[in-house]
């Protein structure tokens, strides 16, 4: 239970460092979406910039899991479809809302209650996609 606590106390410091940062401003996404400003280009490409080095000391380091394995990211499957389509729908869903998956709690908890209304759209259509996922060129 204490680890889970942890995660709670982690997971709300980064909603405040988002919240601080404008990651999850509306008017940021937006002029990121119209090309204007390089504020939201900048927190991402810093996020994946750290997460690659981290990745990488992790493993010259042999760094374990919080369970004590061995850390393993598996392979993802190459398919071009999959990531285009995939990636063109986030994009637009993301674009309409204002926030990708992980702001959108973020917005609630800072009282933006009509996230809600975004976010019963994004469990319907996860679970739209779970009824036709193997239908679904992957």
């Amino acid at each position: 239970m204490g680890k889970y606590i942890k995660f709670f106390l982690v997971g709300i410091l980064f909603g405040i460092v988002l919240v601080k940062s404008e990651a999850v401003s509306w008017y940021r996404i937006f002029e990121m979406f119209k090309f204007q400003s390089f504020h939201m280009y900048g927190i991402i490409g810093t996020a994946i910039l750290t997460g690659v080095v981290l990745l990488q000391v992790s493993k010259l380091k042999n760094i374990k899991t919080i369970e004590g394995s061995e850390l393993n990211v598996p392979l993802k499957d190459r398919s071009f479809t999959r990531y285009i389509l995939g990636g063109t729908i986030f994009g637009l869903g993301w674009a309409l809302c204002g926030a990708c998956p992980g702001p959108m709690y973020i917005l609630l908890g800072t009282g933006a209650f009509s996230i809600l209304i975004v976010i019963a759209a994004a469990l319907l259509g996860t679970f739209v996609y779970g009824i036709f996922k193997n239908k679904l060129p992957h």
